[in-house]
């Protein structure tokens, strides 16, 4: 099983930059796929980026691709989301997810395919 905690989010103006973080409980982080959604209200959670358990890998929703990054460090068991030239529709909250990945390249982009999720940190873009 695996706890986790996400951290970093905040009010930014259009155009500007956050760094999200997400911190991991548990020796076995490096077996996990991890992934970041958000939720903005009234809509339904959705994808925005996932890396695979080795890092080696990774996939970003279209709306993201180009400004949004994710990285991980096993050794510090935190998987990030880098988030440049945000936009308003960006508002939201996000949230970290992990998967226990049965190889080395899996990228799981769906709700249903996570098992463990954090609280959420709350996004904010004004115009």
């Amino acid at each position: 099983q695996v706890h986790l905690v996400e951290s970093g989010g905040g009010l930014v103006q259009a155009g500007g930059s956050l760094r999200l973080s997400c911190a991991a409980s548990g020796r076995t982080f490096s077996s996990y796929a991890m992934g970041w959604f958000r939720q903005a209200p009234g809509k339904e959670r959705e994808f925005v980026a996932a890396i695979s358990l080795s890092g080696g890998n990774t996939y970003s929703a279209d709306s993201v691709k180009g400004r949004f990054t994710i990285a991980r460090d096993n050794a510090k068991n935190t998987v990030y989301l880098q988030m440049n030239s945000l936009k308003p529709e960006d508002t939201a909250v996000y949230y970290c997810a992990a998967e226990l990945a049965g190889n080395s390249w899996y990228i799981p982009v769906y709700v249903r395919e996570y098992d463990y999720w954090g609280q959420g940190t709350q996004v904010t873009v004004s115009s």
